[in-house]
């Protein structure tokens, strides 16, 4: 579907190492193109991408030699929002007795976002889909 000029706009689109040292960078690019396309709390998109990626660079690869990637696509989707998808290709998930983290983090990304899936990737991984409500799209 097409904006007023015909056009969507540009996904976002990041893949990093899963290091915790990259979270921060994308977390403030994800944040800019939240309040570039009309998200209603660009703070909350800024939150819920890094208790997602966060998960990733924790989680995925824990059993991994070396981490994996961590790919963030945001993407201002006409009539539905700014779409967030946090994708990893590692060991899916599984609970853990050794975790580091609270557990909170997908709670904090429900509270923000007005839809999130959470599903295990055929090829492997996960992948974190969040939807946020935005200004209606003028194009």
């Amino acid at each position: 579907m097409g904006t007023a000029s015909g056009i969507d706009p540009a996904p976002l689109t990041y893949r990093f190492p899963a290091m915790a040292e990259h979270i921060a960078p994308v977390r403030r690019a994800v944040r800019a193109y939240a309040e570039e396309h009309g998200a209603h709390n660009p703070d909350g998109v800024a939150l819920a991408l890094s208790e997602a990626a966060t998960n990733a660079v924790l989680h995925a690869y824990v059993d991994a030699d070396t981490p994996g990637d961590v790919e963030v696509v945001a993407q201002r989707v006409p009539d539905n929002g700014l779409v967030l998808a946090v994708c990893d290709e590692g060991r899916g998930m599984h609970p853990r007795a050794d975790s580091p983290g609270l557990g909170l983090g997908l709670a904090l990304v429900a509270a923000n976002a007005s839809r999130l899936e959470v599903e295990q990737r055929p090829s492997g991984g996960t992948r974190v889909s969040m939807t946020f409500p935005a200004d209606t799209w003028a194009g």
